[in-house]
Order: structure tokens, then C-alpha cells, then sequence
């Protein structure tokens, strides 16, 4: 998943402050991700739907778009450096946990993908995983294309950029090609994030500035949000209001500022959990990448066992292991040579710091 925004190089008492609800916001998000694969894993597997359905359905229109704009906020700090520096930083850094993590997912899952075929099989899945994002991976593939397309359009017009996007985004693109769709539907909130960050930071420190303003314009924008999620249409194609295209831009665009607002202020109330919500923020790609093998282990114990019979609690569960297990992972290889699991070693460092040389491309 994105880089850890938390621990850029630097950053003095200003940047701090700034980045302590980025860090809210992306454990809010992370969060919301790792829900929606253990709700809808536990709802199959148990055959039913619990009370975390509901609250997975009504943050799908920015549950994954927020993710985006927010890895998309950090992206003019390094997109004027030279293509070296900026490749180590923004594809060389991702790829590495891209192949590293695919090759453990895959091999978890050794015996699925071979059935019976060989180990030909298995090196044909992992090549194929090279074109073709694999599994819950997709984000950190995306994020690799999304910020090597974003400097190599830099001297377009930020407007035409952005404006396709959003077309890509309206327009009703199914190719079956994972790596094309997810393209169309997610670039336009990775732009938004980088073209429109200074505004963003002001938006979020606005929301610290007039917290009654704030929450009233939270509860209107939930109030829209369930309805145009959970009022039917009659239509297949078009579930609900939310789906729409144009629509649903507009809805998950209000629901990634929401997500801005919302970790705007927490970080302003501090607290517990704000401190927890600091720590998933900080450390969301180690969630992100670790979070499937502690979730799949836990619904698996929970339906075989019967422990849990509720749907809802038994999702909550499995929520709450995937979250938990990869942080206390993380924490207990930090120094230890396991470290290369989430820390990429120097050697895969392809260049070094140095100051940036080439104006930035102008921002809406």
C-alpha cells in the first residue's frame, strides 16, 4: 500500500500537525478496506449477511477513492526530482512489496493455483501477476502506474489531465482487464489528491477551525450518502442512486472530503482512539499487505469451529485479527533480518537523495 506519509524525512512542527489527520484519515481507510474483505469473506463463507454489511455498503463510494486521493496528497514532494530518484521512490519502492508480497500470497495459496498442474503452473501465475494485478495487491500496482503516469503527463495541462480522468471514471468501462478498469474508475482521485493537496490541508484546517460547521455538514453529507446507497432503483444495472455515473463521482468525491473531515478532527480531539487511528494511518502497508492470511485463518477457525454464529460479530472479529495480527508482526521482526517484510533493504535502493532540479507541474 502508500508510503508511510508519516515519516517523511524532515517534516518540522508545521508538517506534523498537518500530517496527523492524513495519518487518522488513512487508518480510518484501512480500516474500512480490511471490513469489507473480512464482512463479505465471513458473509459467504457463513452464508448470510451480519450487521458490518450495512456499514461496508454505505462506505463503498470512498472507501477506495479516499485511499487513493490520499496517497496522491505526498506526490508533488518528490515528482519535480529527477526520473532516478523519483522511480526509487515511487515504483521501485512499491514493486518491491508487489512481487515480494505476491510471491508469499501465492505460495499460501501454492496448492489453489497449481491443482494439480506443477510448478510450470506456478511460475505462469506469477509471471501473469506481473501484467495483470493479483489478488488484494491491485492498490500497490496502481499506485506504482498512477505516480509514474502523473510526472510522465507533468507538463500537460493539469485541467485536461484531470478532466479525462473523470471521464474514464463516468464512463461505464468493463474490459474484464483488471488493470485497465481499475485504471478508469480510481486515477481521477489519485490526481485530485496531488493537484488539489494544498487545498485539501486547507479544507481539513478549516474543519479544526469550525467544528459545529463541521459535524453538521458530516451528518447532512451521511444522510445523502445512506440514502443514494440504500434506497433501490428497481434497476439491475443500476442498483441505486450511488451507482450512477456522474453521480457516483460526485458521491465519492463527498465522501473522501468527509474522510478528510472527519480525520481532521479526531487528530484535533486527540484521545485513544485517535492514537489507534495513528497507528493503522502510519502503518497501513503493513496491513495492507499482511492483513489476508491472520483474516482468512480466523473466518475459517470461526465456521469450522461454530464459535460464532452471528454474522455480524463473527465479521467484527475477523476485522479486528487481520488489523491487530500484521501490527504485532511488524512490531515483533522490526530489528530483527525478517525486517525486509515491510522495510525494503538498501540493496533494493536504486538511488540516493538529492535536491530537486525541474519545476512542477502547475496545479488546478
Amino acid at each position: 500500500m502508500a508510503s508511510n506519509v508519516g515519516a517523511i524525512a524532515g517534516a518540522g512542527p508545521d508538517d506534523a500537525a498537518r500530517l496527523a489527520w492524513v495519518d487518522v484519515a488513512k487508518g480510518l481507510c484501512i480500516i474500512l478496506v480490511v471490513m469489507m474483505h473480512s464482512t463479505l469473506g465471513t458473509g459467504i463463507a457463513m452464508e448470510g449477511e451480519g450487521f458490518l454489511h450495512v456499514l461496508v455498503a454505505f462506505a463503498r463510494p470512498f472507501r477506495i477513492p479516499d485511499f487513493f486521493l490520499l496517497s496522491g496528497l505526498f506526490l508533488g514532494r518528490v515528482i519535480d526530482r529527477d526520473w532516478r530518484l523519483f522511480l526509487d521512490r515511487r515504483l521501485v519502492h512499491f514493486a518491491y512489496f508487489y512481487a515480494l508480497w505476491v510471491v508469499i500470497q501465492s505460495a499460501v495459496k501454492y496448492g489453489q493455483i497449481v491443482d494439480g498442474a506443477g510448478p510450470g503452473a506456478f511460475l505462469a501465475h506469477l509471471a501473469h501477476a506481473l501484467v495483470e494485478p493479483y489478488s488484494t495487491l491491485w492498490f500497490i500496482y496502481m499506485l506504482a502506474v498512477f505516480s509514474v503516469l502523473t510526472k510522465a503527463l507533468r507538463r500537460v495541462p493539469a485541467a485536461l489531465v484531470l478532466g479525462l480522468a473523470a471521464l474514464l471514471e463516468i464512463l461505464p468501462i468493463h474490459t474484464g482487464i483488471e488493470l485497465v478498469d481499475e485504471f478508469c474508475a480510481r486515477y481521477v482521485w489519485f490526481l485530485v489528491g496531488y493537484l488539489f493537496a494544498g487545498r485539501i490541508f486547507a479544507f481539513a484546517g478549516l474543519v479544526q477551525g469550525h467544528v459545529r460547521a463541521a459535524l453538521v455538514g458530516l451528518a447532512l453529507w451521511a444522510l445523502t450518502n445512506a440514502a443514494l446507497v440504500f434506497i433501490p432503483t428497481g434497476y439491475d444495472l443500476v442498483p441505486n442512486l450511488a451507482r450512477l455515473p456522474g453521480l457516483g463521482l460526485m458521491l465519492s468525491g463527498a465522501g473522501a472530503l468527509a474522510i478528510v473531515a472527519i480525520g481532521a478532527l479526531m487528530s484535533r480531539a486527540g484521545g485513544p482512539v485517535t492514537a489507534a487511528l495513528r497507528i493503522c494511518g502510519q502503518r497501513s502497508i503493513v496491513i495492507y499487505l499482511a492483513f489476508f492470511l491472520p483474516m482468512a485463518f480466523t473466518r475459517t477457525l470461526i465456521v469450522q469451529t461454530g464459535a460464532i454464529t452471528d454474522i455480524g460479530l463473527a465479521s467484527l472479529v475477523v476485522t479486528v485479527v487481520a488489523i491487530l495480527v500484521p501490527l504485532a508482526f511488524e512490531r515483533a521482526i522490526r530489528h530483527t533480518p525478517a525486517s525486509f517484510l515491510f522495510r525494503r533493504p538498501k540493496a533494493f535502493h536504486i538511488a540516493r537523495e538529492r535536491p530537486a532540479s525541474t519545476p512542477a507541474l502547475r496545479t488546478a
